[in-house]
Order: C-alpha cells, then structure tokens, then sequence
C-alpha cells in the first residue's frame, strides 16, 4: 500500500477521556474548536496560516467575543480534523488510501488553499493522488470505496470519477502489461503456482488471466460496483465473458446463500436491489453467462421478491440458453406456502419462453429495451432434442412428489411432445415414475399420461422393462410388443406385417396396422376397448403367430438354433429376435397368471373400475424393477 508522510516534527496532540484533545506545549492554548463531540484546544497562530476558513470563523468570534468555534459538518469528524490540524502544526502524519479521502475532503472544507499558503494540504493530497494512489491498481479499489462515505464531497472534488477511470483502465489494459498484485483465487495453472522451474518472464506474463481483475472488485459496494461496470463496458477492451465471470463472482462474494439459490440475510431491501443491479448489468451477448448462473439469479429474484418486469427478464435469457441446462438447475424448490416440493411453473414458463424464441426469430435489433439482447435467429433441431432430454429427466425427479398434480406433470410433457426425439426412453422412465408414486391416479388420467410417450421409439432396454411393467396398461404393453416385432421382422428382412384381427386392432394406435413408421402414435379413445379372457387368449395366439412368421420353417425353436444360423443374419439381426421373443414369452407368463381375472374385471362398471385399478395396482408395484435408462 501506498504511503505519504508529511510533517517533520513529533506528535504532540494529547487525548484526555474521550472528548478532549489538546497540544502539549509551553504556550497555553488561545482557541477552542468543537468538532462533533470532541474539543480541540489549540493555538491560533498556525492554523490561521493554513486554512482560509478558520480566518472568517475566528474573525467572527472576535467581533461577538466567543471563545469557542464550532464546525460540526466538517467531512470526516474530529479524526480528518486532527489530520488537517496536525499539518498545521508540521507534526508528522501518514496519509495512505483509508484516510487520504476524509483528508482531502477535510482540506477542502477548511479551505487550505494554494492561495492562502505555498504546498498547503490541499496540494500536497492531490499529488499524492495522482502520483501515487490512482497508479496503484489495489490502493485505487480502496479509496474509491471510501469515497461513499463523503459523499457529495468525494463526486464535486473529482476523487470517484478518478478512482472510476483508473480501475477501469487498468481492467482494461492488456494481460501481457500487469505486473501488479491481484487477487485470484480460480484454480491455477502450474506455472502461476511456481512449481515451473521453467518459466520464464515472458511466458508468466502470459499466463495472466483475462479475469484477473474480478474478485478484487467484490471489495465494492453495489452502487460503485455499478459505475465501475459501466466504465469498463464504454471502454469496449473487455470481452463479455469477462464480465460475466465479474458479476458471477460478485453474486457469489455479495449474496448469502446465492450458490444454493436461496438468501440467507435480514436486508431483503438490500439484496433486492443487488439482484436488480446484477441483472441490469448482464451483457447483451448470449452467451456471456451461463444458464446455471441465471438460473441462480432467477431463484433469488423470487426470494428476495424482485419485480415482474426482472423475472421475466431473466426467464427471457434463461430460454436462449435452455439447451445447456441441467436437470439439477431447473430442480427449484417451490415457494412454502405450496404443496409440491418443485416449482414446476417456473419451468414451464422457461420451455414456453423457448418455444417462442423458436417462432419469433431473429428480434428488430432497433427494439427500444433496456433489456435488449441479441438474439440468435432459430433455435436448431439439436437444440430441441437437448431441451426435450433435460425436461424428460425433470420430470423424472419431480414425478417423486407425491403432490404433484397430474395436470402440472402432463402440461410440461406436452409442452415438448412436438420436439424431434429419437428416443422416447426419458420420458418412458418419467412415466413409470409416476405411476409408481400415485398409484391412485383415475383410468383416465393413467391413458392420458400414457399418451405421451411413442412406444416405437422406445429401445429394447426399454421395451423389456416395458413389457414386465404392471403398471402400464395392457394396451401399451401389446403396443411395444408388437412395434418391437415390426422392428425385429425389417432387421431380418422377413416379410410385411400380418392381417390382424379386431382384438389386436383394438389396442394398436391408428395407422399402425398398415404401416409401421407411421407419425401418429396417440391412442384413440374410441378404441379403448377392454378384453375378455376368451379375447385376451386369441390375442396371445394371433401375436405369438406374427412373431413367428418371418421366421418361417427355417427357423430354429430357440435361441441357440438361431445363434447356428449366424452365418446369413448378422449378430443385430439375431439378437433382435432374441429379445423378441423373450418379451413375447414374458407377456405370456404374466398375463396367463392374470387372465381368470381379466373377464370379472371387464364387467365392472365404469364408476368401480378406477378404485379396482387402483387397488390392484398397489399390489403389484413391488413386483416391477426399476428402470435405469440413461
């Protein structure tokens, strides 16, 4: 730190209690000053040299004959004071960046001019500022930040505008050219750490950081953290990378609890303000922050109950950057007044911002926002398929809430049912989870849930786990199936797909029947028939024959007469079937156990089959494995 002594002769101001302060000296005292609560008894003859003011005070007290002065709204109280007074006294003092503020300001109040005396105070402070504070990239942070506290003295004097212009000058300057000190607490290189013997001064300059300077200005208050921001961003020298970093560390140093998403703190006034700030300070760039980042800031806009217009803002930014969120940063604990655990509007509200990025396109770069940021023109196919993968995968952890309503869970499935997927496994893996944690959810509700995945884009991990799954209605279990072998039949090159007859029709999708890469894959509810015990039986007999058909008379009966005639299908080939027909023979085995009760449960009415549903789907939860599709 930067110091400047001034003064040759030994202090001599005594201190009696808490509020007296006098010179000792063979000179009795001739004036008393009141500073705030403290009395300065002193002599008149060396501060009317040097301060201008003191002259018109004392001038007037003659005239009134009073004996003390008082100079209560001096900048810096009794202590920049004793500083101003010690000067005139030629009593060495040490001026450095904690108190040369409160100095200058004191000075200035004084008005120990130029004019009134050569190398007054006033003087001698302002070359020690620009000679050597203001060239000191450390000593420059702390002086601006003591500038807040002589306000509007330290702004009219020049001292904040200075400190601004030296600390963005020197966040600005090439890496290549700092050779001060600064605070970086970012994993190292080895060579920053001194373990390379073989660094030389060129390559460590290189080395540097390009945000070497953000955590030193954590050190700040919001209000000059700001200015020194905005300085930094009119330079243009500074990528906004960089500064994201800044804001990034500054949230993190700045706001209790921020990592977590939460506040921990009794200013919520305070934080709200800073989170304003922060968000008004982003850069324009998209991907000058990343998305975990203002997905943090997001959670704590609405815990510290920021206004509608920075949410929406920040959901804004959050939709450009939707493909490179995770599962765990959209996991948002909901406000406690809700039941659920998850907030699962606030995501909703994300993937709709999407969708509209999606359509809108490139925005009028003319726009008048103050939020404005420069879109990117279309959201890709990639995009969609990384935004539908991570929203599959929350919905797997939120579908643990056994207070999730199904409405909540449906709407957000649906919201990216029309995103190209060339796998349904995620969202197959979100339903399983949900039926296994409300197994009291209504028939209707278990179909409409069902509907949201495409069983011919299930793999076959997947379709095994599917065709073993209790709690999947049987329609869903034959239609894996019978894509399964549709897939199995075109691997092999066997034929095309056999005449079905109503039972097996009753629970395929609609124009699966006559082509098998068909794009409707809903379930009809016209067609939701349910199944004797005589139709479940054909049915069994009319599957196992598809299965069966492309085999033809060459075909082994088990699995390793086909691993015999590996030599004209190739290993894929093989193993397809394989899977086939262990799935087939499995929906066999199940279904026979539960085929006496197919026709009694059939012939309940619609008001006591969702409670037998229910009831009998409790019972076989435990029997199903879980799923773990990555």
């Amino acid at each position: 730190m930067k110091y400047m002594k001034l003064g040759s002769k030994p202090d001599q101001f005594q201190t009696q209690g808490d509020s007296i302060r006098y010179v000792a000296a063979e000179l009795a005292t001739d004036m008393i000053i009141n500073v705030g609560d403290v009395k300065f008894y002193l002599h008149k003859f060396p501060l009317l040299l040097k301060s201008y003011r003191l002259q018109k005070l004392i001038a007037c007290t003659n005239e009134e004959n009073i004996d003390e002065i008082n100079i209560h709204d001096i900048p810096g109280g009794p202590a920049a004071f004793e500083v101003c007074a010690k000067f005139c006294y030629n009593m060495t003092v040490t001026l450095n960046a904690y108190n040369v503020v409160a100095a200058r300001c004191a000075a200035e109040y004084l008005e120990m001019y130029e004019s009134v005396e050569k190398g007054n105070l006033i003087y001698k402070i302002e070359v020690f500022l620009t000679s050597s504070i203001f060239r000191s990239w450390k000593d420059s942070i702390i002086v601006l930040q003591t500038t807040k506290a002589f306000l509007p003295w330290s702004e009219e004097l020049k001292i904040v505008s200075h400190c601004l212009e030296s600390v963005a000058s020197k966040a600005s300057v090439d890496t290549s050219k700092v050779d001060w000190s600064y605070t970086y607490n970012h994993k190292k290189l080895p060579s920053e750490n001194g373990s390379d013997l073989h660094c030389n001064a060129i390559s460590c300059q290189q080395l540097v950081p390009i945000d070497w300077w953000v955590e030193d200005l954590c050190e700040l208050h919001i209000d000059l953290y700001k200015r020194v921001i905005v300085t930094i961003k009119t330079k243009g020298r500074i990528s906004s990378e960089a500064i994201g970093e800044a804001l990034k560390a500054y949230a993190n140093r700045r706001l209790p609890g921020f990592s977590k998403g939460s506040i921990r703190g009794s200013d919520p006034e305070k934080y709200r303000y800073m989170v304003d700030t922060i968000t008004w300070l982003l850069p324009k760039e998209k991907n000058s922050v990343s998305c975990s980042f203002l997905i943090k800031l997001l959670q704590t806009s609405i815990a510290c109950e920021c206004g509608q217009t920075m949410r929406s803002e920040l959901k804004r930014r959050i939709s450009l950057h939707m493909e490179d969120a995770t599962v765990g940063d959209l996991l948002i604990r909901a406000p406690d007044s809700e039941t659920i655990i998850f907030d699962i509007d606030i995501v909703h509200d994300l993937v709709e911002n999407f969708m509209l990025h999606q359509k809108r396109g490139q925005i009028d770069s003319s726009a008048d926002n103050k939020f404005h940021d420069i879109w990117p023109p279309f959201a890709s196919d990639d995009s969609e398929v990384k935004v539908a993968r991570v929203i599959d995968g929350y919905l797997a952890e939120v579908a643990r809430d056994p207070n999730l309503p199904v409405s909540k869970f449906i709407n957000l499935a649906e919201l990216v049912s029309s995103f190209s997927r060339p796998s349904h496994d995620g969202i197959y893996r979100a339903i399983d989870m949900y039926l296994k944690e409300h197994p009291g959810i209504t028939k209707s509700e278990r179909k409409r849930i069902c509907r949201l995945m495409d069983c011919r884009k299930l793999s076959a991990e997947a379709c095994m786990h599917a065709v073993q799954n209790e709690r999947l209605p049987v329609r869903i279990v034959v239609q894996v199936l019978f894509f399964e072998q549709l897939r199995a039949t075109a691997s092999s090159g066997g034929g095309s797909t056999p005449d079905l007859t109503r039972p097996v029709k009753s629970l395929l999708p609609v124009g699966s029947q006559r082509c098998s890469t068909s794009a409707t894959s809903n379930i009809e509810d016209n067609s939701d028939a349910v199944l004797t015990a005589k139709e479940l039986k054909d049915l069994k007999g009319e599957l196992a024959t598809l299965r069966l058909r492309d085999r033809g008379d060459n075909n082994c009966s088990n699995s390793n007469d086909m691993i015999k005639n590996a030599a004209t299908v190739d290993d894929s080939k093989v193993r397809s079937s394989v899977m086939s027909k262990k799935m087939f023979s499995k929906l066999w085995s199940n279904k026979d156990r539960q085929s006496e009760n197919s026709s009694s449960d059939t012939s309940e009415s619609p008001s006591s089959s969702n409670a037998g549903e229910t009831k009998s789907t409790s019972c076989r939860v435990g029997g199903i494995p879980s799923l773990n599709i990555s």
